[in-house]
């Protein structure tokens, strides 16, 4: 079978996206299918890096495509990225040959429309792997004006693409919830969590303690928020906590990724000569295990306008290296679910309202208090979101969509609210 990957992200890139595609592709290429990913020729966080325009990696066709790399610091320059790198795609997409399956994830938001539009010229099928939904984040997010031109314009292109797709991956039951609130027939989405790193993330003791020592961390209680920092996840309330515990010398704040709110929160730190903060730039695949392994405290955040939109996947490999975390943001969500089954396991569970200081001081301080040992019990609950366990069930759900009638002929689905030209 030939399958088509479709996100801006891919290996050796490290953000989540590009590490679920490329574990993906890997699985798809063991199973002796014939795989090709299109994506970006920039790196995702460092717009600077620059990968091979094409290669054969692990007998996966890479092709990448070019974009302005105009960064991330305005609205337009954003926007005009996503458009050139649309084109890009497109354009790349129409020298290839036909594929069975086309899989689009959602870098840049509604990259899935130019796969829908690839149905059935380029791909008999789609298999739409919902990472986040949008223009439903821009408008949460105060970017886009709900009811907007612009935004019922993306609305439709989203909806569309949701009905082309042959099968639609929710990653938790909140996403789902709001796909079908849509108007997407229920049977047509699975709901399938984004695996942990199983080959890169296990708690490391020795790469913990080399990290720490690199980092002046010995001796030191490490709170920790990895990953990509984006107003989705708003961290104001953990830099006000560090801000309050700073006459703490036996407490720090590590703040290692990318993205907008991380160079704020760099910016900031440096402004005050904060001592019991440190960032640092994503690290290598390689270096996960000991990074995670780091820390004594995990950070997992979450808008309160967010839930169903985003999916912050940090908390599986956090579970991998068998870290307590704390939550901060709704109360119901995904994570609230993984924390209720580890609450039943008799596990120590650490959660504070979005926005609420003293929670998140007190949470801190609590956990600082309690053992920090890996905890085995945590394995029972990693263990169901391993790529072991989840990746075989992905396989299968692509085999399925593959082994249906393409959807051709079938009228597009227009939005009462939207006209032909809206």
């Amino acid at each position: 079978m030939k399958i088509l990957i479709l996100n801006q992200a891919f290996h050796p890139d490290v953000v989540a996206t590009a590490q679920h595609a490329s574990d993906l592709a890997i699985a798809l290429s063991r199973e002796g299918h014939d795989v090709s990913v299109v994506c970006s020729v920039r790196g995702y966080a460092d717009r600077k890096l620059r990968f091979p325009r094409r290669e054969n990696w692990n007998g996966i066709q890479v092709f990448r495509v070019w974009s302005p790399g105009l960064g991330k610091s305005r609205k337009w320059t954003r926007a005009l990225d996503f458009a050139v790198f649309m084109a890009a795609c497109a354009i790349r997409i129409l020298l290839l040959s036909q594929f069975d399956v086309v899989i689009a994830l959602t870098s840049p938001p509604l990259i899935s429309f130019l796969a829908a539009l690839a149905v059935p010229l380029r791909a008999k099928r789609l298999v739409f792997w919902s990472m986040d939904l949008n223009p439903d984040e821009a408008i949460a997010a105060g970017w886009l004006r709900d009811g907007s031109y612009t935004s019922r314009l993306l609305s439709w292109m989203m909806r569309y693409s949701l009905f082309r797709a042959e099968r639609i991956i929710a990653l938790d039951r909140f996403m789902k919830e709001r796909i079908v609130a849509k108007g997407i027939a229920e049977h047509r989405i699975s709901v399938l969590p984004p695996w942990s790193h199983d080959q890169h993330v296990r708690f490391d003791c020795e790469g913990r303690e080399s990290f720490r020592a690199a980092h002046d961390l010995k001796d030191k209680f490490v709170v920790m928020y990895s990953g990509n920092h984006s107003p989705c996840h708003p961290l104001d309330s953990v830099v006000a906590a560090a801000e309050h515990l700073s006459n703490r010398e036996d407490i720090i704040f590590c703040f290692v990724g990318g993205g907008s709110e991380f160079h704020k929160i760099s910016k900031w730190a440096e402004a005050r000569n904060a001592k019991n903060i440190i960032c640092l730039p994503y690290q290598p695949i390689d270096n996960l295990s000991a990074s995670l392994s780091a820390a004594d405290l995990h950070v997992v955040v979450m808008g309160s306008k967010y839930v169903g939109i985003v999916h912050p996947c940090k908390v599986y490999n956090i579970l991998a290296v068998s870290k307590p975390f704390l939550y901060i943001g709704p109360r119901g969500s995904h994570v609230c679910d993984i924390m209720s089954e580890m609450t039943q396991l008799r596990m120590d569970t650490y959660s504070a309202s979005t926005d609420c200081i003293p929670e998140v001081v007190a949470a801190i301080l609590r956990a600082q208090h309690r053992s920090t040992t890996p905890a085995s019990s945590t394995q029972q609950v990693a263990q169901r979101f391993s790529q072991a366990s989840l990746m075989p069930e992905m396989l299968r759900f692509i085999e399925k969509a593959a082994a249906n009638d393409p959807l051709r002929g079938r009228a597009a689905l227009v939005d009462p609210n939207l006209t032909a030209h809206p």
